[in-house]
């Protein structure tokens, strides 16, 4: 189906969902979170928006990127089987096209009215996702998750740059969080989607190495995260009432993890996934509130 025989609410809808707005939405809150605890008092108007949406505009880019590598996977996978480019509704040249437009802005946006160091790491993510990890890593190996992690990591340090011209080692924490984080998130994830991973011929941990081995990871992971949430408060980034929230906030998730190796079902697979990004959430709204308020 051609693009301009679409209302063009619904074409407005397409191009939306080439961004992945879940996902960027996301990207932006974490981007937002590395502002905020980068300086002691407000971020400066200018400074948030343009930055937010510099930083959200190139996420976007790199998505739509995305979804035009995999288009013949998302064809073969029925959670992805919808997608604009699959189901013909939008084609690769209005996909590179619009993801060309999004990125200029962005950068942009970024250069003009952030930082250079800001926009040299964000396009550095970009490249890290839509190329090192889209082209290279995840039809490579099973690992690619766990590498490919680092480009889904970066927000915070961006969002910190933007704020201060620096990245210094408060926002790598931040970093080695979402790092850590990724894995036992996509995992779950993938746990029920095994079948489709298969279909789509991604090396994805479950299909190479099989569930209980991936279960095994998803709690392992969950182990080193809950470890690696506790680094805020050791280098005095933040304080006591972070801290139990971490804990509280982990102990749950390594709760669920641990039900998963036990006895796997599908459903606490959803459970697990769903909760590992409201866990994300939760934990960085910790980060905030004791950061401003305690």
């Amino acid at each position: 189906m051609s693009d301009f025989t679409l209302p063009q609410s619904s074409l407005l809808k397409q191009y939306l969902a080439l961004t992945k707005p879940r996902v960027v939405m996301l990207i932006s809150f974490c981007a937002v979170i590395g502002m905020a605890l980068s300086t002691p008092g407000w971020v400066p108007l200018g400074i948030l928006i343009n930055a937010t949406l510099g930083i959200t505009l190139v996420a976007g880019a790199a998505a739509a990127i995305n979804c035009l590598v995999e288009q013949h996977i998302d064809a073969k996978m029925a959670r992805t089987a919808w997608r604009p480019l699959p189901s013909g509704t939008l084609t690769p040249f209005q996909t590179l096209v619009f993801s060309g437009i999004l990125g200029g802005i962005g950068t942009f946006l970024l250069y003009a009215f952030v930082n250079p160091l800001t926009t040299w790491l964000t396009l550095a993510t970009f490249v890290g996702y839509a190329i090192v990890y889209t082209v290279i890593l995840k039809p490579l190996t099973p690992q690619n998750i766990v590498i490919g992690g680092a480009s889904g990591a970066m927000p915070p340090v961006l969002g910190w740059a933007a704020v201060t011209g620096q990245a210094p080692i408060e926002a790598w924490v931040l970093f080695l969080i979402i790092f850590v984080w990724t894995p036992p998130h996509f995992w779950a994830l993938a746990l029920y989607r095994t079948d489709d991973y298969a279909r789509s011929g991604l090396p994805m941990l479950p299909v190479t190495h099989g569930a209980r081995f991936t279960q095994l990871h998803i709690l392992l992971y969950t182990l080193l995260l809950v470890a690696t949430t506790a680094l805020p408060t050791l280098i005095g980034m933040s304080g006591v009432v972070y801290l139990v929230s971490a804990l509280l906030l982990g102990a749950y998730f390594l709760w669920l993890a641990w039900r998963l190796y036990q006895q796997y079902s599908e459903p606490l697979a959803r459970k697990t996934f769903k909760y590992s990004i409201n866990y994300l959430a939760l934990l960085f709204a910790a980060l905030l509130l004791d950061h401003y308020w305690l």
